[in-house]
């Protein structure tokens, strides 16, 4: 039996009184609450949502922006003992239809202008559409706010269908339970040394899996959570200094778009720790990043899966030193190297990265198919043992113990016999100073299988860029089998709901 601290959990609704009563935990265009008032404000949702026609273990949807209501929802709707299915703010009605009619929602959530929409679409006829001014209306009536969920409350219950960009077919919802949401909050809480005076800018969409663990683990640490919808980086770095933000997540494009921005003092000085996820991070976007914000700043490099949440993250005093690693297991988690025979492969051999332990959701909802090519027994040899996500990327494992990732498995490219992970092509790139983003491709080709199709975005404000130059330099970095047949200029790379790059968009065309 394992000891009691490897399963941390707890209803995800107890997050709601985790921090001082008194002290601010979350912070909006509406104002400030603090900790007492988050839990009475939960308690009405929660206590409202009782009072419909719905039952324990209904899906409850949200289509809204980062408003107070969004942020209380996961908290509420969990409390309500349903399950909540946050929707990107970015999807169009139709991608929201499929949704509701995959997850079987029997109400959604959305602000007013989007209501009729919702009403209008086939998919979405037995669900009920209700607008975030009538509901909170409503919910300021009740007298007798729903209390927390009791510590022995059953935490494998769902809490949350956290679905999928969709990168390839329709978005599939991910099972995630109290357990996994809660211990996540835990881990994270624990590794980024979140502290109850920390302020976090939430940026990253609600409905991504780190981008809810912003608010989540910062309420672990009875913190405050600032959310932002934002148009341009320069109100990111605008809120970072009129809320003094402490803690910054983003994703690679956005921090390339931060680091060509001017960033002032006021906005550095409070700046305890930059965390990144949905990508790696490169070695010079690290070297950008610590120019702009020295060394009293942590940088946390991270990895995850919303199928297991997070996986693994770098020590920030390893950074430097190593900046293309994606560091270790975080709390609470097993990773494993995984060879072509099922065995644990040794230091600096390729193999398939594993995870097992109590952050492995539940597998796709409804969709058994799926759920048993990615969830699948965990290998011999594995401590925890049960069910464990075989995650599709390849990665090694260094003699020092660090992973670092080789590329997506469906993702490598196969030219003249030789395996090429993209990412060693982009880095390459990248580090010439010529481009500020880069993005390497596999394409049919007869001769050699694959060839290599290089898009990338130039320093100047059209995208534009010197190809002669580009391919001097990597002639002269990478071997003969690695060179690009085709560099292609882009003004902008096309992005996903998540603001991670759409390397399907590139691939099929579809971005133009």
């Amino acid at each position: 039996m394992k000891p009691q601290s490897d399963n941390p959990a707890f209803a995800l609704d107890r997050l709601a009184v985790a921090g001082d009563p008194e002290s601010a935990a979350l912070t909006t265009r509406a104002g400030s609450l603090s900790y007492k008032m988050l839990n009475h404000r939960v308690g009405q949702i929660a206590k409202w949502l009782e009072q419909q026609d719905l039952d324990k273990g209904d899906r409850v949807a949200s289509w809204l922006p980062k408003t107070e209501l969004a942020c209380l929802l996961p908290l509420a709707v969990t409390r309500a003992e349903m399950i909540h299915v946050p929707v990107n703010a970015l999807l169009k009605p139709g991608q929201v239809g499929h949704i509701i009619g995959d997850s079987g929602a029997r109400l959604i959530i959305t602000n007013t202008p989007r209501v009729k929409s919702l009403g209008e679409l086939p998919n979405a006829t037995d669900c009920t559409v209700i607008s975030d001014k009538d509901l909170e209306l409503a919910a300021k009536e009740i007298s007798d706010p729903l209390p927390p969920n009791g510590t022995d409350f059953d935490t494998d219950r769902l809490a949350a269908l956290l679905y999928t960009s969709g990168s390839t077919g329709r978005p599939k919802g991910v099972m995630l339970s109290h357990a996994n949401l809660s211990i996540g909050a835990v881990s994270v809480a624990e590794y980024l040394k979140l502290e109850a005076d920390d302020r976090t800018l939430c940026v990253l969409p609600l409905s991504f899996d780190y981008g809810q663990n912003q608010l989540l683990s910062t309420w672990m640490a009875g913190g405050c959570a600032v959310p932002l919808d934002y148009l341009t980086p320069r109100d990111v770095i605008k809120a970072c200094i009129r809320e003094e933000i402490t803690t910054l997540a983003a994703v690679p494009p956005l921090w390339v778009q931060l680091v060509e921005q001017e960033w002032p003092e006021e906005a550095i000085d409070s700046m305890r720790r930059l965390t990144n996820s949905g990508g790696a991070l490169t070695p010079v976007l690290v070297r950008q990043l610590r120019e702009i914000f020295g060394s009293k700043t942590d940088i946390y490099a991270m990895y995850g899966l919303t199928e297991a949440f997070r996986s693994t993250y770098l020590d920030p005093q390893l950074i430097d030193a190593n900046p293309a690693s994606m560091g270790r297991a975080i709390p609470h988690a097993e990773i494993m190297v995984i060879d072509e025979q099922g065995e644990i492969a040794g230091p600096d051999k390729e193999g398939e990265l594993v995870h097992a332990g109590p952050l492995v959701g539940q597998g796709y909802w409804q969709d058994p198919e799926r759920t048993a090519e990615r969830y699948k027994s965990a290998p011999a040899g594995s401590r925890y043992g049960g069910m464990a996500v075989w995650s599709g990327d390849t990665v090694k494992r260094g003699s020092d113990g660090l992973l670092y990732f080789v590329g997506r498995t469906d993702s490598m490219i196969k030219s003249s016999g030789n395996r090429i992970s993209p990412s060693e092509i982009e880095e390459a790139a990248l580090a010439s100073g010529l481009v500020a983003e880069a993005v390497a491709l596999g394409v049919p080709d007869d001769r050699l299988g694959h060839a290599i199709m290089l898009f990338v975005r130039g320093r100047n404000e059209d995208g534009a860029g010197d190809t002669h130059d580009l391919e001097t330099w990597l002639k002269r970095n990478l071997p003969n089998f690695m060179q690009p047949r085709d560099i292609v200029w882009l003004k902008e790379f096309p992005k996903n709901p998540n603001g991670k790059l759409d390397r399907n968009a590139l691939k099929e065309g579809s971005f133009a």
